[in-house]
């Protein structure tokens, strides 16, 4: 057994501080299983150690929610005895190391989140970034290095693949999600995997361990040796240049048609009565998963490696307990009942060994050939884990607040050919190429899958429609930390509102660089902040989620990047509407249209995709959103949507209204007559990306009607032309500006992406 140095304590992310804490704790010098236990509990990734201290200031309260964070997943309450339980983890790190293990395991992990809850999974989205995907085109701040289009190329199409893999294998439709692409995420992939499942109320489980004297079981896979450390050195740590190289051992191997079997098994062997509480076995592996279950039902858990089912010969303690061996998961059953849990386990052919017991007394306690290998206050690896409140510095400005680039008029051929670029801009055209490889129908409760503003499932068992929306922007927040958080918030419960869904909850996936910084610490402060603000306002609470710090390689750190998942209820899932423009003759309006000065506007157009793309510039700030405006165009939104007055809801978002309109042409190539009035600005009016703005059509003898109801909120509906025809008119103070042919506008935004990828 290898002494304990200071050389040692280094190589597992413990600083001095740390380990004297260690030593108190312990009253002697740790094992090296000890402190490796230590280690992964004490990693960013599992104690939240930087971010503790200020998620405690999220809502995590509200009517519809049973099970908030602490858990494996949050769960809400949907009606009719069902809850719905979703969360969001990130797998940034083994992504960049590897790209379709990290992806696909990603997946697989966040479906065992949701299943040991008792919940069937029956969604999955995916929140992703990668760097540039094409040579030229895109805007960093100062310093931004050049784009390495082919290396970006290959971490898409490995993550890509590993999402299809796992997702399609497992049998679960991947429903939606998004794809953005900027230079700060070319060695910093991020991986956001969204999932969500159904149960009864009535069969909720928590990973929880009671009954002194219980048997805790191990099922699933067996124990190898992918994945040790993956918790406290892939994704508690910054990556150097050759990192990606250095650390695929860290990188976890998934079974996808294993973890299949493990759903059927597991949810069967609930079925039984006999399971106490079950847990996964993910980050950290069977060390969090003993110790956390022990924490939450206030007692410990013994256990004896030498009868944890492993594939390799000779492991020792230490990588067995830090092994993140992927589809293993960890349950206590009632003692005297627990064949009944063996043979479902046999039914499926999975291992199912009794591993140890629960003990009254609260420790993490591990036997191996008979010796005490460690044990540890359970309190000591959760609750008493390091939290720090680290400094926080606002960091100086790198971008300019006012324009970088000269704001002129354009003339009517300028803004077509500016549309065309927009449309086939990676990060606006259709992400086709990346969905059509993802099973979206498989169970069959899609009702609207990727492509539309936010998916929808058919909830069978109720006639509900669920409704999952995920969003965010880096950029946004890269310029104001807060605003981009409140505008990411407003945004995903935007895309709810728009299928006719109302909000109920969300989670959210925090992605930055190293929070030993002052100024990403700043960031982070200001987007939770701006993500309470929002929620407050709207009134949608934060069920759980994830943290993901030492977004950076070579000191070089991604954009603070908050993604936030939101689910809604529509009470009959047939009532729900879609962006696509469904007819001709229809009248389109804009519900909750407003103005701002051109100073304003000069400033919040510079984090547009239109500056990126277009100018290829950025500057200013984000839009500022405002929330009470934001509450009462959503709410508008849904009761017009329920009187049965919309035919289809679209959110202003990327590229502005001019994208918002084609991208409602395309589904059945129905096209549109756009008026500009005199005293608008056609550059902001077709491209800024105001917030709070939904476009909606209606039959035109229910204008009246639609403006009444929209009275009633103190909105605005702006009358902006009628659907038909085979292109897209815009005119300009009762003049043509230009006139742009569906075909042309549809062959670009659905060819761009896999041109783009495709590229040699």
């Amino acid at each position: 057994m290898p002494s304990i140095t200071a050389e040692l304590v280094e190589q597992h992310h413990l600083i001095p501080e740390e380990y004297q804490k260690i030593l108190e704790i312990l009253g002697r010098e740790p094992t090296i299983t000890e402190l490796g236990i230590f280690s992964v509990m004490w990693s960013e990734h599992c104690s939240y150690k930087s971010s503790r201290v200020h998620l405690k200031r999220l809502p995590t309260r509200g009517e519809a929610v049973v099970q908030g964070p602490g858990e494996n997943a949050g769960i809400i309450d949907i009606g009719h005895g069902y809850v719905c339980a979703f969360k969001i983890e990130s797998h940034n790190h083994p992504s960049f190391v590897e790209p379709f293990q990290g992806a696909a395991t990603g997946v697989g992990g966040i479906l065992r989140d949701i299943f040991t809850m008792g919940a069937r999974p029956i969604a999955i989205m995916d929140s992703l970034r990668f760097g540039p995907i094409a040579e030229s085109g895109f805007a960093g701040p100062p310093g931004t290095k050049p784009v390495n289009a082919y290396f970006n190329r290959r971490i898409l199409r490995g993550v890509v693949s590993g999402i299809a893999h796992y997702g399609n294998c497992f049998g679960v439709p991947t429903i939606g999600g998004e794809a953005v692409f900027e230079p700060c995420y070319q060695n910093n992939p991020l991986v956001n995997a969204f999932a969500l499942g159904i149960a009864k109320k009535d069969q909720i489980f928590y990973g929880r361990a009671g009954g002194s004297g219980n048997p805790v079981i191990y099922v699933g896979a067996k124990t190898g040796k992918d994945g040790i450390h993956g918790a406290s050195l892939l994704a508690s740590s910054e990556f150097s240049g050759s990192d990606g190289q250095q650390k695929r051992p860290n990188v976890q191997v998934g079974d996808p048609f294993l973890e299949k079997l493990l759903l059927e098994a597991c949810l069967k062997a609930m079925q039984t009565g006999a399971v106490v509480g079950i847990q996964d076995m993910g980050a950290a592996g069977l060390t969090c998963s003993t110790c956390e279950m022990g924490g939450r039902g206030g007692t410990g858990i013994e256990i004896e490696l030498d009868r944890v089912p492993q594939r390799e010969t000779g492991m020792s303690s230490y990588e067995i307990m830090l092994s993140e061996s992927q589809e293993r998961m960890l349950l206590v059953a009632q003692r005297g009942r627990e064949e009944e849990v063996y043979q479902v386990f046999r039914k499926w052919g999975l291992d199912a060994v009794e591993i140890g017991t629960v003990i009254d007394k609260p420790v993490l306690r591990v036997r191996q050939h008979g010796e005490l290998v460690a044990e540890i206050p359970n309190d000591a690896l959760t609750e008493e884990a390091p939290v720090y409140n680290r400094p926080i510095a606002s960091p100086q400005r790198i971008v300019p607040l006012d324009p970088s680039v000269r704001i002129h008029a354009r003339t009517g051929d300028e803004l077509a050919q500016d549309l065309l670029k927009l449309l086939s801009a990676p990060a606006i055209a259709s992400k086709r190429w990346i969905y059509e490889q993802y099973d979206t129908m498989v169970r069959t409760n899609t009702a609207v899958g990727p492509g539309s503003d936010a998916a929808l499932l058919h909830v069978k068992e109720t006639g509900q429609g669920l409704a999952m929306a995920l969003d965010g922007n880096g950029r946004y927040c890269f310029l104001d930390p807060r605003r981009g958080a409140r505008l990411a918030v407003a945004e995903s419960s935007r895309n709810v509102s728009v299928t006719g869904a109302r909000p109920l909850a969300a989670t959210n996936c925090l992605n930055f660089g190293n929070p030993e910084k002052p100024e990403i610490m700043w960031q982070f402060y200001e987007v939770v902040e701006g993500i309470r603000e929002a929620c407050e306002a709207l009134q949608i609470p934060i069920t759980g989620g994830n943290v993901s710090f030492y977004n950076e390689t070579d000191g070089r750190g991604i954009y603070p990047t908050p993604v936030l998942g939101i689910v809604g209820v529509l009470n009959r899932v047939e009532s729900h509407v879609t962006l696509t423009f469904p007819e001709e003759g229809l009248t389109i309006l804009l519900l909750g249209k407003h103005n701002i000065s051109q100073q304003d506007f000069e400033i919040i157009f510079g984090s547009s995709q239109y500056a990126q793309t277009v100018l290829q510039s950025i500057w200013g700030l984000p839009p500022d959103v405002d929330l009470e405006r934001e509450k009462k165009v959503q709410a508008c939104c849904r009761q017009l949507i329920q009187a049965g007055l919309v035919r289809s809801a679209h959110d202003i978002s990327d590229g502005g209204l001019a994208v918002a309109v084609a991208e409602c042409c395309f589904g059945k190539n129905v096209g549109a007559t756009i008026e500009i009035a005199q005293n608008e600005n056609p550059l902001q009016w077709l491209f800024s990306e105001d917030p709070s703005q939904i476009m909606v059509t209606v039959h035109l003898d229910q204008v009246a009607e639609t403006s009444r109801i929209a009275g009633q909120y103190n909105l605005s509906v702006a009358v902006l032309g009628t659907t038909g025809g085979n292109s897209l008119k815009i005119s300009f103070d009762r003049q043509p500006l230009f006139e742009v042919p569906i075909s042309l506008m549809k062959n670009l935004y659905e060819s761009a992406l896999e041109a783009a990828i495709e590229k040699i």
